[in-house]
């Protein structure tokens, strides 16, 4: 089960097994649904309506749009941004899990309260992305760069794109969308972890002692879980994108309208006197593809990495006290 449980009979997590699996989780996550996250971007990113029957944007439809990026800008586009994306999941996946089986732990030792309870899960949760958020959202800024970029290229490398954010743009540049980001990620992440525990109960039994599990119920729960909780804060997740792309105008011009926002609060006012309501929602359709995938992956490749992290300390154990048993 993710996150602190006392009446696993085994030693406890250590910060550097979650981080590494949490990491590692990431990683793997990252590569399977990079594609949904590229599409993602390029709707939320759009001024012009997003519709199929009266079409006015660049792209209104995800085959639609899967098509065109992939005849004007090659397969390739699909994993546009691909390296500073996997840097930013695999530091988030090990702050976030690190983290978050700390604060569990911690709840456990100091509080009264259950840690394997899913109102638990849902404050550890939330604490635990906002300090991931902190400390990985420059790389999820240079992602969004990359991503949101055409043909030609305005950043030939991760390199070049640092240096040249950094001279023309200053140090802020890589914490655009910051307030959004945090705004939205307490409640999202807080809510994955919430359904998670909620439907990893009501859909399987208790793992045995030291099983973490990493099945195909692992990877439904999380699935359902990230698609709830992607709804009901993805404003905040376009709010964001929009803001992160401030000053790189020039390069969006080809795919459409652009425009400047002071801050969130102008960025919102703005969308809803022009875009509507649905502007809120722009790209939705891709980003529950990519949340059910993510997160269900995420959780799936969590437990199944802890899961074996066990069995071969277990097996290492077994083997040390048969040398011993032998010796004497």
């Amino acid at each position: 089960m993710v996150g602190y449980d006392p009446g696993v009979q085994s030693a406890p997590l250590s910060p550097e097994e979650a981080a590494f699996a949490g990491s590692a989780a990431g990683m793997v996550t990252r590569a399977l649904i990079s594609p949904f996250d590229v599409i993602k971007i390029r709707f939320q990113l759009q001024i012009e309506r997003v519709s199929s029957k009266t079409p006015e944007g660049k792209y209104y439809g995800i085959f639609q749009a899967t098509r065109r990026i992939h005849s004007e800008e090659g397969l390739s586009a699909f994993w546009k941004g691909h390296i500073p994306a996997q840097l930013l999941s695999i530091c988030y996946g090990a702050v976030q899990f690190a983290s978050f089986e700390f604060l569990t732990e911690l709840v456990h030792e100091k509080t009264p309260y259950d840690s394997q309870t899913a109102g638990v899960h849902f404050v550890c949760g939330g604490l635990a992305a906002c300090s991931a958020t902190v400390v990985c959202q420059p790389l999820d800024t240079l992602r969004t760069r990359f991503a949101a970029q055409g043909e030609p290229k305005v950043y030939r490398n991760l390199r070049h794109a640092v240096s040249t954010m950094w001279r023309s743009e200053g140090t802020l540049t890589f914490y655009r969308g910051l307030s959004p980001t945090l705004l939205a990620v307490f409640p999202y992440a807080g809510l994955q972890f919430f359904f998670y525990n909620i439907f990893k109960k009501l859909l399987a039994p208790r793992p045995k002692a030291g099983n973490s599990g990493g099945n195909l119920k692992s990877l439904v729960c999380g699935s359902g879980a990230g698609m709830i909780s992607k709804t009901i804060t993805y404003p905040f997740d376009l709010f964001k994108k929009r803001l992160q792309v401030g000053g790189f105008e020039a390069a969006r011009a080809h795919f459409g309208q652009v425009r400047s926002y002071r801050g969130l609060l102008d960025c919102m006012v703005q969308i809803a006197k022009e875009e509507g309501f649905r502007g809120f929602f722009k790209g939705l359709s891709p980003s529950l593809v990519k949340a059910a995938l993510s997160t269900g992956f995420t959780f799936f490749w969590y437990e199944f990495f802890l899961n074996a992290m066990h069995n071969f300390k277990e097996k290492r154990g077994t083997n040390v006290i048969t040398k011993d048993f032998n010796k004497r």
